[in-house]
């Protein structure tokens, strides 16, 4: 015996479903949405990658502090990892480095030498615990 079910029309239509006032639509945005994400997480990874070898190129470390140098200046950019890699990654192609990057670039490399040195980042004249002299 077989069975059949009959599906009203319109029934997958989103339009129908939204001018009846179901929010259908917006359910449908989210899912689209986060296999975007999915979708454009390997190139993303691979960009990073890109980025944490051109950083372990130039500034002569291991994949472990060149991704927190990244990791660092996404955070004092406040924008994400992969953002900040492409840039890097598009200077390569002579695409100029936004002024914002480049400061958080700096001022991490400077921190990233100093621990690796085992000194304070402070600037002369100022130890951790007192104030400038003055």
């Amino acid at each position: 015996m077989r069975r059949t079910t009959a599906v009203p029309r319109g029934w997958w239509d989103l339009r129908a479903e939204t001018a009846a006032g179901k929010p259908a639509e917006q359910d449908a945005v989210a899912p689209r949405a986060e296999a975007d994400q999915l979708r454009l997480a390997p190139a993303a990874g691979a960009v990073v990658d890109q980025a944490c070898g051109m950083v372990m190129v130039l500034v002569p470390c291991h994949r472990g502090p060149a991704r927190n140098l990244l990791v660092d200046v996404s955070r004092q950019c406040n924008t994400d990892v992969p953002d900040v890699a492409s840039a890097l990654v598009a200077t390569w192609e002579g695409e100029p480095f936004p002024v914002l990057m480049q400061r958080a670039l700096r001022h991490a490399l400077r921190r990233f030498y100093a621990e690796d040195r085992g000194c304070d980042s402070r600037p002369t004249g100022e130890t951790s615990g007192s104030r400038p002299a003055m």
